[in-house]
């Protein structure tokens, strides 16, 4: 099961933390109580680190989708002698709706099955393994379900029928016809609470309908874009709820860690943390396709994480975890194949450590995307945003690892330069909002000397393109971004020619882009880059090429899973997705685009109609 495509599997989300479910019935990816925690289930990244199955026994076919606009899995098996429905979600607080939807939720896994038409055998197999697969627990049955000890964790699982228990392994095979239906829960808490009491059969089919109204309401009280791809848009939406840890307004890069870049190779990272390095463009991306409290409440979790000196030596991290913390020492599992043999399996993440001053133009835009919300900081947060626009105008000089937090020396990354340059031109516009009048000569003028060092040293008559870093010949797309963030005007002959360079150098035969060319210092050659695909797009539609936009943009949608999930990478020849699953940052690109396209639309008329959703 290490080898299931990624794109078989669909997200469930509590708002807190995150399963994986295969188009075959396993859940092979489940972390309790946060999306951080150690799995329990975890056999996406090895044979013997658990998982929970419920398929027919006979060959089967199946399909997936969600119902209505919530994170409720339902999964349709088709059998010669019948058909069955499994609904899956991680459920919410009781009646919890709007703002509210990620509050009280249990920790709790609800599996109903339903018999749609004749007869059905299926197989159940529960095979919990706390912390990646290192504890094989203690599993005792008895009226109402089993019961799960090893570690720090206790579980219970709610059940119907009996199960035979072999060492920490239950089975159970049960037949189902026509109109039948009953579910399960798994509920999980600490080892030193009492254990989770066993739901009734009325509790979980109640608490389920609660969960799809409790995102469905959502959806129809946030979700009011009505643009072009308007489906894919809202889907990508509801995958920032649903990667969002309620308690802090948090929102994890990907649910999963160690998914490859590059199969069996060593590319291979934790994103289940916050980088501040999204923060701009995820609440962009939240204002389009979501709420404007959730990206408020993001903001405000990194300027509370981030807060603090930033005097001579200090840096503002570049990552966070979901409950604000700093240190995210990374270390490997040994006792993990990884997902096709991709080693080593990581948790944690050094990348914590390293210097990218792209940070505090990424906070600085944010900041400026939500005026209203500074106005009721307090003046601590308003002199620390003040004090990293001061820090981005004293160390923009400097080399660092840049966006792709290459594991190499430090560079002079174009990104960063044009970062801190966003970083003191936004202080610039709400230099009032910060208290910070006073700086806004000295902003000004290294704004100045940065957009003329870009201007000079990151352009390169060579490539006819702005490149990756400054002196260098080597493209990257993040490039693209000078337009995106407003250093340059769409239409710049230098942009048009960096558009026109990328879409000849760094793409590959189905227009797909790769994220920069050269090599980076580690082995393998890694796939095509979903979020710098859509950047093209975007950056297209801001130089007025609307039908080439779309073309591009429907070339990176078309590869969404059937559920409408996005990974980060792309294979090259294969086209298999790659990476963490599903990546946050691939959906941010996509809403961002696709709101660039529709007013590039209105700015452009008479350019076309845009094609509609694959969904």
């Amino acid at each position: 099961m290490t080898s299931s495509p990624i794109a078989d599997y669909g997200l469930l989300s509590d708002c807190r933390s995150a399963a994986l479910v295969s188009a075959a019935g396993s859940v092979d990816w489940l972390c309790l109580p946060r999306f951080d925690s150690p799995s329990v289930f975890g056999r996406l990244l090895g044979d013997d680190a658990g998982f929970w199955s419920i398929r027919p026994v006979a060959d089967f076919t199946s399909t997936q989708r969600y119902v209505g606009p919530s994170m409720v899995l339902e999964t349709s098996f088709r059998t010669d002698e019948g058909e069955v429905t499994l609904t899956d979600a991680l459920v919410l607080g009781n009646g919890n709706r709007g703002h509210d939807l990620g509050s009280g939720s249990p920790g709790a896994l609800l599996r109903q099955v339903s018999c749609i038409r004749g007869t059905v055998q299926l197989d159940v197999v529960f095979v919990a393994r706390p912390e990646y697969g290192l504890i094989r627990p203690l599993v005792h049955g008895g009226s109402g379900g089993l019961l799960i000890r090893g570690g720090a964790a206790v579980l219970s699982l709610s059940a119907p029928v009996p199960f035979t228990i072999e060492s920490d392994v239950a089975r159970a095979r049960v037949v189902v016809r026509e109109g039948d239906a009953f579910g399960f829960a798994l509920e999980h808490a600490n080892s030193w609470e009492d254990a989770p009491v066993f739901w009734a059969q009325e509790e979980i089919s109640r608490r389920l309908a609660d969960t799809v109204e409790g995102w469905t309401s959502w959806s129809g009280m946030h979700q009011n874009y009505t643009g072009p791809w308007q489906e894919l848009v809202s889907l990508s939406g509801r995958v920032l709820r649903a990667l969002t840890f309620h308690p802090t307004g948090a929102i994890v890069a990907a649910p999963t860690t160690s998914l490859p870049e590059v199969i069996g190779g060593q590319r291979n990272w934790d994103y289940r943390y916050t980088w501040v390095r999204d923060a701009s463009m995820t609440l962009q991306a939240l204002w389009v396709a979501a709420c404007p409290v959730e990206a408020g409440r993001f903001f405000r979790f990194l300027a509370t994480a981030g807060s603090g000196q930033l005097g001579e030596g200090e840096e503002l991290g570049i990552m966070y975890g979901v409950g604000g913390e700093r240190d995210l020492s990374e270390r490997e599992l040994p006792h993990l194949p990884g997902w096709r043999s991709s080693t080593p399996v990581r948790i944690g993440n050094a990348a914590w450590r390293q210097r990218q001053l792209d940070v505090y133009g990424e906070l600085l835009d944010a900041a400026a995307i939500l005026p209203e919300y500074l106005a009721d900081m307090d003046p601590d947060t308003r002199k620390f945003l003040a004090d990293a626009a001061d820090a981005a105008a004293a160390r923009w000089q400097s080399p660092d690892q840049g966006i792709w937090e290459v594991r190499g020396e430090p560079r002079h990354y174009l990104y960063s330069k044009l970062m801190c340059w966003v970083a003191v031109d936004r202080a610039v516009s709400i230099a009032d909002l910060l208290d910070a009048t006073d700086r806004v000569p000295y902003w000004r003028d290294v704004r100045e000397q940065i957009a003329a060092a870009i201007k000079a040293q990151g352009w390169s008559d060579t490539a006819n393109s702005y490149t990756q870093a400054l002196g260098s010949d080597e493209l990257d797309a993040s490039a693209l971004m000078l337009s995106i963030v407003g250093f340059l005007p769409g239409d710049d002959p230098r942009m048009l020619a960096t558009i026109d360079a990328i879409q000849r150098h760094l793409t590959d035969t189905r227009g797909l882009v790769y994220r920069y060319g050269g090599e980076d210092g580690l082995p393998g050659a890694e796939g095509t880059f979903l979020l710098c695909t859509f950047w093209l797009a975007h950056a297209l539609a801001l130089a007025g090429s609307v039908e080439r936009a779309r073309e591009v943009f429907e070339g990176a949608a078309d590869f969404a899973t059937e559920l409408g999930l996005l990974s980060e990478e792309v294979a090259a020849g294969s086209g298999e997705l790659l990476g963490n699953f599903p990546q946050a940052f691939s959906h941010i690109g996509l809403v961002n685009a696709a709101w660039a396209i529709s007013r590039a639309e209105e700015k452009y008329p008479g350019s076309g109609t845009p094609a509609s959703s694959r969904l």
